[in-house]
């Protein structure tokens, strides 16, 4: 069955179009993870999907179900929110069963899945705490707890990591990818992070300015990007463009190399020199100015030193360079 579907979503606020004619299908038990940068769409489009905001034009089915006129509490969704939302006076435990009770269900009902949820999340220890009295991502395990417990349809994540420091946000998307294996959920992701997006997804769908600039599972995005935009967006650190008329390739304008995919050599075509040197322990990225004044990182595997402004030659081959045209459109 088909978890989610979109057909022509459009969102204006005022003259301002901020979501331009989507499609979009997400299949049973699949993990979608909306990713752009700030002001894409991303979040609007997840709370038009949420019923939080009306859609403008288009159509919003969630099982089968046209509820694009339906109220969010009827939709059969549960929204994970990057704040927690969880009541301060109320214990982990009575955060995580209030949607039930308030829907009315038994007991018995609410304290199985209380149980169930609360296992699947370590929880246990924490149910008689408030939220005042947990860190950031038992908070936001709570959170998600609460979201589980409705036995929605379709889960709904925007930002949900945003708050947590780096070792916490790690630790917490594991959680999250071992929660949807565990569940065999439908699961809508929000991040802007793209690192979340490539080790989360089962497809990513990559948003600019309102629109879904391409779909894909992502190492097929990585690897074969539609445009310049995705191409430069994936990746970290992100892919290198440089003037392809400059270097020898009259039919594009833009030549993209990812930083891995460059090697030093004597004989390469790419020269310039050595203007800083991050070092990271597992692997070094080497800022270079080329000779055309172009920017460019290598990045290389291992522990490297490098003199600030040693000349260095660059090469790559040819079948892990992309071009670009003038457009920003993929030459294959």
């Amino acid at each position: 069955m088909t978890a989610l579907r979109l057909k022509n979503i459009s969102k204006s606020f005022g003259p301002v179009e901020v979501l331009k004619n989507i499609d979009l299908t997400v299949e049973d038990g699949e993990f979608v993870v909306f990713v752009g940068p700030s002001g894409c769409g991303k979040s609007t489009l997840l709370r038009v999907i949420a019923g939080l905001e009306d859609a403008s034009a288009g159509l919003v089915e969630i099982g089968g179900v046209d509820v694009t006129l339906t109220p969010p509490a009827k939709r059969g969704i549960a929204m994970v929110f990057q704040t927690y939302a969880l009541y301060p006076h109320l214990t982990v435990r009575g955060n995580m069963a209030l949607g039930l009770k308030q829907a009315r269900r038994p007991k018995e009902i609410i304290e199985k899945r209380l149980k169930e949820a609360s296992r699947m999340l370590s929880l246990e220890p924490y149910l008689d705490r408030r939220p005042s009295e947990l860190s950031g991502g038992q908070r936001q395990r709570v959170a998600i707890g609460r979201a589980i417990m409705r036995e929605p349809k379709l889960f709904l994540f925007d930002e949900p990591l945003s708050n947590l420091d780096a070792a916490l946000r790690m630790n917490t998307r594991v959680e999250i990818a071992a929660l949807h294996r565990n569940l065999a959920a439908s699961m809508i992701y929000v991040t802007h992070d793209q690192t979340e997006a490539m080790t989360l997804a089962d497809r990513i769908v990559v948003m600019r300015d309102g629109i879904v600039e391409q779909v894909g599972a992502p190492m097929d995005l990585y690897n074969n990007p539609d445009n310049q935009f995705v191409a430069g967006f994936l990746g970290a650190p992100s892919m290198n463009f440089i003037n392809a008329g400059q270097h020898g390739f009259e039919q594009a304008a833009v030549l993209g190399i990812r930083p891995e995919h460059l090697k030093i050599s004597d004989t390469g075509p790419l020269q310039g020199h050595v203007t800083h040197v991050e070092r990271l322990g597992a692997d070094t990225n080497v800022l270079v100015k080329l000779n055309t004044d172009e920017m460019l990182t290598l990045r290389l595997f291992g522990q490297y030193d490098f003199e600030i402004d040693a000349p260095i030659r660059l090469g790559y081959a040819m079948k892990d360079a992309f071009l670009f045209d003038e457009n920003g459109h993929r030459v294959k």
